[in-house]
C-alpha cells in the first residue's frame, strides 16, 4: 500500500496538502493525517471522498506519539511515498515576556517531533519517495520579537538540507518549503492580529493552496528549497549577501 502521511493536517496549509494529495497523485491509495484535534480529522474524510483518508489524533509534542505512529506503521507495513512535516506553530513578542512553557513546547512541535517523524518514516520510504519539510522565511536571518520561531525554522532548513544529501544516494529527496505568511490560523494562533505588527500587516500574503501545489510538484523533481512569491524569494538573497544585523532591521515584527 502507498500512503502519505501529513502532519498538522487539520486546516491551512495542512489541509491544503492533503487536498493536493488527493486530487493530484494517484499512486497514493492512502492519506493518514496526523493533527490533535479529532473531529477536524474525520471532516476531512467527507471533504476528500476520492481518497481514503486515515485520520490519527496524536499531540506531536509528546514522545509517545512517535511510538504510536512507528507501531501503526509497523503494523501495516505500507510504502510511505510522500511525507509532510507540516505541524508547528509560531509566537509574537518579546522573548522575557513569553512564557516558557510555550517556547518550549514550540521547540518541541517545530523540531524535536519533526525530526521524530522523519526518522521513523524513512524506514518505509523508498526510491521516488520525497520529503516536504514546511519551513518559513524567518529562516533566512534571525527575527526579533520571534526569535525562538525563527531558530526552529533555521534548524528545519538545516536539517532538511543535510538530509537532503544524504539520502540522495538512495533516491529519496527532501524539500524546504519557505513561504511567507498566510491567512490560516498560524497569525492569529502567534498573537498576529490586525494591527499588532506594522511588518505583517504589510507583506504581502502567500497563497496556501498554490504553496502546497507548487511544494510537492518541486519535490518529486528533486528540488531543495521551495520560496514561493518573488518578494520573498528576494529576501532569500538579502539574506544571504547582507550582513545579519543589518536585516534583522528589515525582517523584525
Amino acid at each position: 500500500m502507498k500512503i502519505a502521511v501529513v502532519t498538522g493536517a487539520s486546516s491551512g496549509l495542512g489541509e491544503e496538502f492533503v487536498r493536493v494529495i488527493s486530487e493530484k497523485y494517484d499512486e497514493i491509495e492512502e492519506i493518514w493525517v496526523i493533527a490533535r484535534r479529532t473531529e477536524r480529522l474525520e471532516a476531512l474524510k467527507e471533504r476528500f471522498p476520492n481518497k481514503k483518508i486515515f485520520p490519527i489524533s496524536l499531540d506531536l509534542t509528546k514522545h509517545e506519539s512517535y511510538e504510536t505512529l512507528s507501531e501503526m506503521l509497523e503494523s501495516e507495513k505500507p510504502e510511505i511515498k510522500i511525507l509532510v512535516n507540516n505541524a508547528g506553530f509560531g509566537t509574537h513578542g518579546n522573548f522575557d515576556a513569553m512564557d516558557l512553557n510555550t517556547q518550549t513546547r514550540m521547540v518541541d512541535l517545530n523540531n524535536r517531533a519533526l525530526t521524530a517523524v522523519t526518522s521513523v518514516s524513512l524506514l518505509y520510504m523508498n526510491k521516488g519517495s520525497f520529503i516536504v519539510n514546511v519551513c518559513s522565511i524567518a529562516s533566512f536571518a534571525p527575527t526579533a520579537r520571534m526569535a525562538v520561531y525563527c531558530s526552529t525554522k533555521s534548524y528545519v532548513l538545516s536539517f532538511s538540507k543535510a538530509l537532503r544529501f544524504e539520502l540522495k544516494k538512495k533516491g529519496i529527496n527532501v524539500l524546504a518549503l519557505c513561504p511567507g505568511p498566510m491567512d490560516t490560523e498560524f497569525l492569529p494562533a502567534a498573537g498576529i492580529e490586525k494591527g499588532s505588527s506594522h511588518t505583517f500587516d504589510t507583506l504581502p500574503r502567500v497563497n496556501p493552496a498554490m504553496a502546497a501545489e507548487k511544494a510537492l510538484r518541486h519535490a518529486s523533481k528533486g528540488r531543495g528549497i521551495y520560496t514561493p512569491s518573488a518578494f520573498y524569494k528576494l529576501y532569500r538573497f538579502l539574506s544571504k549577501v547582507l550582513p545579519h544585523g543589518f536585516v534583522m532591521h528589515m525582517s523584525k515584527t
